[in-house]
């Protein structure tokens, strides 16, 4: 049956249900949301108007970004649509709706101009609930794996501290000197003027780092090459971000190049894999920032951290740990791998 968007997904505005106060709290129960990837901005305590007529798909009007919500909640603008199904399987139509791919570069509302109007291949009823259903149980395959490299970093975190205790407070009364007297920093430098999406090298910026070297653009330039065991780490970032200060191992030569607001540590007497865990996101680097405006790292506040300092043969057991977990993790990764392959080989089957 051919069909219009905007005839099987019905839309309503969320102006009633938009959160009086951002005083959001754990301890209260309501999640405010929003369709972007954050998804749950916080959780309220206000107890009027709040949207229970789930599930529903939330539409994001000006990045056109969906979520699927099968519970109560509020939302934090206007700038979206609540959508419900007329006479369709709305998680069929939710999976629909995120193999839809259009330009957002205008910024301008895209349901009413764009998607409603779009014409679909719908199939009967029993064979939308059919593909929902298969994508469903792939879908909960993919979060249980996801689940499964959560609690493996879960395990690493339990077993630094377990040996080491709080890096921060130094609990177990370690050793310990400013970071300054520990490695050697080098500031990375500007590559904005040389990348070039087929060059050789890896550049490390900060969203290189905060995906974890799965997000990166290269360069031919190799204005500063990292070398193996070198740790890069985050200076700047936004207001509560989640990459200030965090950390990756370098784990080969002559294939990085370290961009501005980047640092380098090397030349340090720990275990790489030890050191890495250490300095990663520290305390003390992250109180620097106040949640109001950017937080660009000094190097002199930067190296004043002080850093533990535990017996080298203990830093080592933590480190064989720590390989043996990255072991299970590629496995879960490979498996996870092939689902995303197979996920998008159905989509694509489903949807074109």
């Amino acid at each position: 049956m051919i069909a219009k968007l905007g005839d099987v997904l019905l839309y309503e505005q969320p102006t009633k249900y938009i959160v009086e106060s951002t005083d959001y709290s754990n301890e209260y129960k309501i999640p405010v949301l929003t369709a972007g990837q954050s998804f749950i901005l916080g959780y309220t305590n206000e107890t009027e108007n709040i949207y229970t007529d789930v599930p529903v798909i939330i539409f994001d009007d000006f990045t056109t970004s969906v979520q699927y919500v099968d519970f109560p909640f509020k939302v934090k603008s206007s700038a979206m649509k609540i959508l419900t199904a007329n006479n369709a399987n709305l998680k069929y139509l939710y999976y629909l709706l995120t193999n839809i791919k259009v330009d957002t570069g205008l910024h301008k509302r895209y349901w009413i101009s764009k998607f409603a109007d779009m014409v679909i291949d719908l199939p009967p009823l029993d064979i939308q609930n059919e593909i929902a259903c298969r994508l469903d149980k792939l879908e909960d395959i993919i979060s249980r794996k996801q689940q499964q490299l959560s609690k493996l970093d879960e395990l690493v975190k339990s077993r630094f501290i377990e040996l080491f205790g709080d890096r921060y407070t130094n609990d177990k009364k370690w050793d310990n000197k400013p970071l300054y007297e520990c490695a050697d920093f080098y500031n990375g430098k500007a590559h904005e003027q040389v990348v070039d999406e087929n060059g050789e090298y890896i550049l490390v910026t900060s969203r290189c780092i905060a995906s974890d070297i799965s997000d990166y653009r290269r360069t031919n330039a190799l204005l500063f090459p990292l070398q193996v065991n070198d740790i890069a780490m985050v200076m700047s970032d936004v207001p509560n971000g989640r990459a200030l200060a965090k950390c990756i191992l370098i784990d080969e030569d002559g294939k990085y190049t370290l961009n501005q607001r980047i640092c380098c540590l090397r030349n340090y007497l720990f275990n790489p894999i030890f050191f890495y865990h250490l300095l990663n996101r520290h305390e003390y680097f992250l109180s620097f920032n106040d949640g109001n405006a950017q937080t660009n790292l000094r190097k002199d506040d930067l190296l004043a951290c002080n850093i533990i300092i535990p017996p080298l043969e203990l830093q080592e057991q933590f480190a064989l740990f720590v390989e043996q977990i990255d072991k299970s993790k590629l496995e879960v990764q490979k498996s996870l791998e092939q689902l995303e392959t197979l996920k998008k080989s159905l989509m694509q089957q489903y949807f074109g």
